[in-house]
């Protein structure tokens, strides 16, 4: 059995189908194939259940996806300690809740000081990108501060304070409950602190409606689609040109934390370490939002 044998095994999991593996391993097919046969001959047991559309793991090729996860991820770990100069150099993959008003002034610090590494950004609810972070699929993320899971070290980011915003017609937080609400998936802590103030006030909304990004939220609540709770600061300059109302609620539900989080377990490599730094660096520094949607 050779790593490379596991990393196809691996990628034919994640991705249910031979033609997609290859195309991410940037493998021909039949070499795909025949290192599935390798492994299922050697282990003497069928690892998937072919079907016409793809290939499921049947109970022994999930216990070795278990296996095999911890093992590719120790050899990974074990180059890193070995080749690591203390030079940040490499890939660096981050995830980011969308709403994060300093994101730009830290990526840029970053980059600017650590031109050989390269950072790459994945947007997410939170729930989603903790799930990633856990996972190993990404070096670490900035989220919302929730229940800290044991297996994950935070850091502190800032504090927000959170609003509801309407359009500019509607004034008083009367007006604003029979109006639809306009919100990220499931998994967003915004979305979360926003049901708990609800189901406090005793309030059901007449309508949820989600949304994938920032910026349509933000143009729907403009048009008058409906009202949604979002970081003050990220809004303050929508306030200033009168395109929004700001409706403030109490401090129990509307200040929460941004952290940034990464894996306990994982080697602190220099690459995350001088990310790390550069947020301690830049998270006092006072930011303006940018009027970058125009409307």
């Amino acid at each position: 059995m050779e790593f490379k044998d596991l990393q196809v095994f691996q990628m034919v999991a994640e991705t249910g189908n031979i033609t997609r593996a290859a195309k991410e391993l940037n493998y021909v097919q039949s070499n795909v194939t025949s290192r599935i046969q390798k492994l299922e001959t050697e282990l003497n047991t069928p690892l998937f259940n072919r079907h016409n559309r793809g290939m499921i793991l049947t109970p022994e090729g999930k216990k070795l996806l278990h296996y095999s996860e911890k093992i590719l991820l120790l050899m990974s770990e074990t180059k890193k300690v070995v080749q690591s100069s203390g030079t940040p150099c490499g890939k660096l993959e981050i995830g980011s809740v969308e709403t994060v008003i300093k994101l730009p002034v830290i990526l840029s610090a970053y980059n600017k000081k650590y031109e050989n590494v390269d950072l790459s950004l994945e947007s997410g609810v939170t729930e989603k990108l903790q799930e990633k972070v856990l996972n190993y699929q990404l070096d670490g993320a900035f989220v919302t501060e929730a229940g800290q899971h044991p297996s994950l070290v935070h850091h502190n980011v800032f504090q927000e304070e959170l609003v509801l915003i309407s359009d500019r017609t509607l004034t008083s937080l009367e007006q604003l409950k029979n109006k639809p609400f306009l919100v990220f998936s499931e998994g967003c802590g915004y979305r979360a602190k926003l049901n708990e103030w609800l189901k406090d006030e005793r309030i059901t909304p007449m309508k949820m409606m989600e949304f994938g990004t920032f910026e349509t939220i933000l143009g729907s609540v403009i048009a008058g689609l409906g009202i949604t709770f979002v970081p003050k600061l990220s809004v303050a300059h929508l306030e200033e040109s009168g395109l929004i109302h700001c409706h403030s609620i109490p401090d129990k539900y509307s200040k929460i934390n941004t952290i940034f989080i990464r894996r306990k377990d994982t080697y602190l490599t220099p690459t995350v370490k001088a990310f790390i730094e550069t947020i301690e660096l830049c998270k006092d520094e006072i930011v303006y939002p940018l009027s970058i949607i125009k409307y």
